[in-house]
């Protein structure tokens, strides 16, 4: 299974992004709206510069008060940011995923941010697909009763 086959079981691929100059107060709001834990950081919309997550403003927060709500998103993102491409496989990017305790993954395509992978999407998959086995041994049991 691989990435692509997510995207296509998808009803619609977010493309959440904010600036690097917005502010984390702003980018609160957006996550709130969205209803995502997390932000591409890009200045186009296809460039990932960075990834906030609600994780990072905690941390932000905890570290160095409230007051850092106004500053820009760029002095709060995290900046290496791992990412996948569509051919790649569900079950390493899992991995990936829980060995880095990561809870979303931009997906890049030729360098353009084309969406982001979270790891719900990745466990809907893998019960989706449990269930289907399920139902197969089910139905070759009482096939073969």
């Amino acid at each position: 299974m691989t990435v692509q086959r997510i995207l296509d079981s998808l009803e619609r691929v977010e493309r959440n992004f904010i600036a690097p100059d917005a502010s984390i107060r702003e980018a609160l709001s957006v996550l709130a709206d969205k209803n995502v834990g997390a932000l591409v950081v890009s200045s186009d919309g296809d460039t990932v510069e960075g990834i906030l997550s609600e994780r990072d403003v905690v941390r932000g927060i905890t570290r160095d008060g409230d007051g850092l709500l106004d500053g820009p998103v760029r002095d709060l993102m995290t900046e290496k940011v791992v990412t996948c491409v569509a051919t790649d496989s569900a079950a390493s990017i899992m991995a990936v995923m829980l060995s880095r305790y990561l809870r979303h993954m931009p997906i890049v395509d030729d360098g353009r941010f084309v969406g982001t992978l979270s790891i719900r999407d990745l466990l809907q998959l893998r019960l989706t697909e449990v269930e289907s086995e399920a139902d197969a041994m089910r139905h070759y049991i009482e096939g073969s009763v």
